[in-house]
């Protein structure tokens, strides 16, 4: 791979995963690099990004009303699991079935 004549600029700070963090320490050492700089700078590089289609599942932004005793359950599983409200409301909801179990149609 050709090495780019231009400096990189001002640094980009974003979220990752810790396993692709993981993922990108184990190719900077398969391929030799010094840095996840030069990892980043190789996958955007050799990335075809025309021809990508990103999963992405649109958000909408909801109001609902939840009891206090709920809402404080919710912040206390949120500060043990690490994890946001809305990741656990994401779960809950995913979890709940369609129809209340024993009805069918």
């Amino acid at each position: 791979m050709a090495k780019s004549s231009r400096k990189p600029s001002a640094p980009l700070t974003f979220d990752l995963p810790v396993s692709l963090i993981a993922r990108i320490e184990t190719c900077r050492r398969g391929h030799g690099f010094r840095t996840a700089s030069e990892v980043v700078r190789a996958a955007i590089s050799g990335f075809d990004f025309e021809d990508c289609e990103p999963a992405r599942d649109p958000h909408r932004q909801i109001s609902v009303r939840i009891t206090p005793e709920q809402r404080s359950v919710l912040k206390r599983y949120a500060r043990q699991k690490d994890a946001s409200v809305g990741e656990l409301l994401r779960l809950a909801l995913e979890a709940l079935p369609a129809r209340p179990a024993g009805k069918r149609k």
